[in-house]
This record gives structure tokens, sequence and C-alpha cells, in this order.
């Protein structure tokens, strides 16, 4: 992995363990968190019991992250179904902007990018610290099976961060060959 992926990731990382269930004491808090818990873990049989007593699927712990996100971050795509199927907010966002789709995106789980894009999640959405997409973060950390999922749904390629950065200046600046030739096939259709 290359130093700037590294100290992406440590950051990204970082601000995860830094958000814990938001506070209180009650018996809804617990419920809550519990379902944050067992979404985060893939847990689908314990989400089911959860969902048949709380019937709230977007809970949120301090960081505004909804049990959707926590599923999608580890591609846990049946928990991501069922809570979809359970009315939770494809394109909840959390404190930084960033959605249920953008976090499978940035950790290459192309089934759930699929999944959630499939079931109305904004393709082309940026998060408010960066301005990246989902594109530009599969882009940037080399995950040609999330680009090529984002680009059947076409996203768009010639969207820029804040820096004025597309999803090809970032993956041309990590050497990703096969995302190149992905993305500047995409940029020619557009």
């Amino acid at each position: 992995m290359k130093l700037a992926q590294t100290i992406t990731l440590a950051i990204t990382l970082t601000g995860l363990a830094a958000c814990g269930p938001s506070g209180s004491n009650n018996e809804s808090a617990s419920a809550g968190e519990a379902l944050l818990e067992v979404a985060e873990q893939g847990d689908l049989d314990a989400l089911d019991q959860l969902l048949a007593k709380h019937r709230q699927p977007d809970v949120r712990d301090s960081c505004d992250w909804t049990p959707l996100m926590k599923a999608a971050l580890y591609g846990h795509t049946p928990v991501v179904a069922r809570l979809l199927d359970a009315g939770a907010s494809v394109d909840a966002m959390d404190k930084g902007g960033y959605t249920a789709m953008m976090l499978a995106a940035s950790n290459n789980h192309a089934d759930t990018v699929d999944l959630l894009l499939q079931r109305g999640a904004m393709v082309d959405h940026q998060e408010s610290t960066e301005g990246w997409t989902a594109l530009i973060w599969a882009a940037k950390q080399g995950h040609a099976k999330s680009v090529d999922t984002l680009l059947h749904h076409r996203a768009d390629v010639t969207l820029k961060d804040f820096d004025g950065k597309t999803a090809m200046d970032w993956d041309s600046a990590g050497g990703y060959v096969e995302v190149s030739r992905r993305l500047q096939a995409a940029d020619h259709r557009q």
C-alpha cells in the first residue's frame, strides 16, 4: 500500500474510532446501539430480531453514522439489503457528507455499491470535506471493481473535488493502469 493511501486509511479509521453511540441511557438508545453493532458485524439474524422490535433502521451514532453506513463500509450486502427493505434512507449522510454508497466504494465492495445504486443511491454525490465522489474515492485507491460498477451506473468522470482534481487525476497519481483505461474509455463516452 502506498504511503498516501495508508495515511488516508489511517485518518478515516481514526475518525471512525472517535464515533461512538450517541449518548442516551434509555431502552431505545440501547436498541439503536445494538442495531449499529450488528449491522457493522454483518449479523443478519440479530439484525432481523432487532428490526422486529425497534423498527427504526436509521438510528445514528455520534458521527451520524447509520446501520446502513456501517454495513456498507464492511461490504455486508445482505444486511444492506435488509436495512433498505426495512426503510433505511439510502442517501443518509454522516457529519462529513459521506453516504453508505461512498463508504462501500471506498472499500471496494462493488456488490454493495451496485445494490445501493439499484435502490436509488446518488451516484455523483460529493462529500463535504474534500468534495470527493464515490468514483474519486474508488479511483484514488485503485479499486477497479467499484470503478466498473460506478461507471456502469453512469458516474460522471468529469466531476472535480475541491482541489480541482477528477477521478482520473487521482488515479494517475496512484498509477493504477487498469483503472486509468476504464476511466479514459468512460470519459470518451461522456
